[in-house]
């Protein structure tokens, strides 16, 4: 057996768990009850877990028999993984995107992603806070709060260090290695952010590559789910387990050609070698010295591998107004759908509905307002509209021909390269993927203009074209070997178990 096994999960990444569970060292019963304790033991500072799934231990049961029977399924066979709060699971799990109105909802059916991960193996241990309806309720809402879960905080320096969102609860529980991974969703920067600030590795998908079907939608045409790991090649395992084609998810059926069987694959230490990198400097404009030394040491470093940096690459969009009643119709669309299936018993069935119960639960659900919700629900909702039409072809052109696909071409680059979630918002409108990885920890005591340290973790973040995920996924890796800037955050114990 592992000695010191409280110890021995930390930073323990998936295959190395998958061996010790194959050589019996430790049982998927054991490894559940090891996490179980840590987040007894470590989140009620950080705020990370909404809910556990109370099954958990009964499906790791379940899960070591078979592996004594028939061995494993794959990689993911009893390893358990947590979900951000607007997958669906059929369970004894709640579904609520944070909300107190749909605190008490079971979803009808497992998300396509979450079904995919049962029949891998997985063990779905429970359900991570976040910004509530992934940062669609108000603009002033504070990254990592919700209703129903207050507010996430960084492990790194809980109540200093940015959080980021929306996606917060599945960074930091990653960061404080609560499990061995995490799904999150992504409109516009909601994995790649929080990735960045928790210093874990995040993979927002290009749209089409993974189903959307069960997440509870904010954005038709942005919305995907995808990986939140410790390391690439974490985040590669659970990629080759999420993305496939889904009869219910017409996107998918598109995107089916651009698969692949494992993502693993493209893991190449040497992939940055005769690459080229462009360096988008409008999005640079705002930064502090700590973020901006952090993105020029990145830069020496893919120089140092053999990468060449175009530096200075401008794009047309930079600095446009995006089209946002796109997203307002989307919204309305995708929630009165969503919720219109639920159980009668769920007090909300319609954004109108939401609205109004917010209104009547006002001193726990309007802390920040609902202004984001009723700007949706003053649209049609209607997607043939001129008005959302209009809007949907100006973001894509901009985002596509004048924006990432117009920079790789007239400067010829393989990739571009972001600090943390600035390039989220171009490739959000153009449905093309993003990777972040650990860049480099600030150091410097100084305050943002929110008020926090800008001491704590920064990721870089590499962009491309439409499935382009095999290339993003070498380069990050790449980086991540040369440098191995991430380290686990030093956890402060929760109140009753000191």
């Amino acid at each position: 057996m592992i000695e010191a096994p409280q110890q021995w999960i930390v930073e323990a990444d998936i295959d190395t768990i998958q061996e010790a569970l194959e050589r019996g060292d430790i049982t998927s019963v054991q490894l559940v009850l090891l996490y179980l304790e840590r987040i007894r033991n470590y989140d009620r500072p950080i705020n990370s877990m909404l809910e556990l799934n109370p099954d958990a231990i009964e499906i790791a049961q379940a899960l070591d028999e078979e592996r004594q029977r028939t061995g494993r399924r794959g990689r993911l066979h009893g390893i358990p993984i947590v979900l951000k709060d607007n997958i669906d699971t059929h369970d004894k799990m709640h579904t609520s995107a944070g909300s107190i109105a749909l605190a008490q909802s079971i979803a009808p059916d497992d998300a396509f992603v979450a079904a995919r991960l049962r029949e891998a193996g997985a063990i779905l241990l429970g359900k991570t806070n976040m910004t509530e309806w992934a940062n669609g309720m108000a603009e002033s809402m504070w990254a990592g709060y919700s209703s129903r879960g207050g507010l996430v905080l960084n492990p790194y320096g809980p109540g200093n260090v940015f959080i980021g969102g929306s996606s917060s609860g599945s960074a930091a529980a990653v960061a404080a290695n609560f499990a061995a991974g995490a799904i999150g969703t992504e409109t516009s920067g909601s994995i790649v952010n929080p990735s960045g600030y928790n210093f874990v590795v995040g993979i927002k998908p290009t749209i089409g590559l993974v189903s959307r079907t069960g997440l509870i939608p904010l954005s038709l045409t942005q919305d995907t789910a995808g990986p939140i790991a410790r390391s690439v090649k974490d985040a590669a395992i659970m990629l080759s387990v999420l993305a496939g084609p889904d009869e219910q998810d017409a996107a998918t059926l598109a995107g089916a050609e651009h698969v692949h069987g494992d993502y693993t694959t493209f893991l190449n230490k040497d992939a940055m070698q005769g690459i080229r990198i462009g360096v988008p400097r409008y999005y640079c404009e705002s930064l502090d010295e700590a973020p901006l030394a952090i993105l020029e040491s990145a830069i020496r470093v893919i120089q140092s591998l053999g990468g060449t940096i175009v530096d200075n690459v401008s794009v047309p969009c930079a600095g446009i107004e995006w089209d946002r009643s796109v997203v307002r119709y989307e919204f309305k669309r995708g929630l009165d759908d969503y919720l219109a299936k639920l159980n009668p018993n769920v007090p909300v069935h319609s954004l109108a509905e939401l609205i109004a119960f917010n209104e009547q639960h006002a001193d726990q659900a309007l802390k920040y307002g609902q202004r984001g919700l009723t700007r949706s629900e003053d649209t049609t909702g209607v997607l043939t509209d001129e008005i959302y039409v209009n809007g949907l072809r100006h973001n894509r052109h901009m985002s596509r021909e004048q924006g990432i696909d117009y920079a790789l071409k007239e400067y010829d680059v393989d990739a571009l390269l972001f600090l943390g979630h600035n390039g989220s918002e171009i490739a959000a409108r153009a449905g093309y993927p993003l990777i972040t990885v650990p860049g480099g920890y600030a150091d410097d005591g100084r305050l943002s203009a929110a008020g926090y340290i800008t001491d704590g973790p920064y990721g870089i973040t590499f962009a491309g074209t439409a499935f382009s995920e095999p290339l993003l996924i070498g380069l990050a890796h790449s980086f991540e070997q040369a440098t191995k800037y991430r380290f686990p955050p030093t956890l402060i114990p929760s109140p009753e178990t000191q």
